[in-house]
């Protein structure tokens, strides 16, 4: 590959999940994205006590996304072959746990509201 094309990785990950998975996933991430900047602007600042909430259930998320990816490509961890394969089962796990610990910051502000420090 002698140039970086997003079109290529697209098509990959398309193949891969299936295009209907892979938009769903996508937008879904936006959503979670959109909400997370949305409680960032309203809130004026992160309360510590949801971050480390948050921070907790990263090596859940970490987990489900590598089982997840797992599950997709049929795949076990016996099926890894390199290094390469560690680094992008690394690399969904960084993902998985950064996802699901926005997603849980999220949450926690949605439904408890703005959290007065005075």
């Amino acid at each position: 590959m002698e140039e970086f094309e997003i079109s290529t990785f697209i098509a990959v990950f398309e193949e891969m999940f299936g295009s209907v998975l892979w938009w769903l996933m996508v937008t879904v991430a936006a959503l979670i994205t959109l909400a997370y900047l949305y409680v960032l602007i309203r809130d004026r600042a992160m309360s510590m006590r949801k971050f480390l909430l948050a921070q907790l259930s990263m090596p859940f998320g970490a987990i489900i996304a590598v089982l997840f990816v797992l599950h997709i490509t049929n795949s076990q961890l016996s099926d890894i072959g390199g290094p390469i394969d560690v680094i992008v089962l690394l690399g969904v796990a960084l993902l998985g746990a950064g996802g699901l610990s926005i997603l849980v910051y999220v949450a926690q502000s949605l439904i408890r509201g703005k959290q007065s420090t005075g």
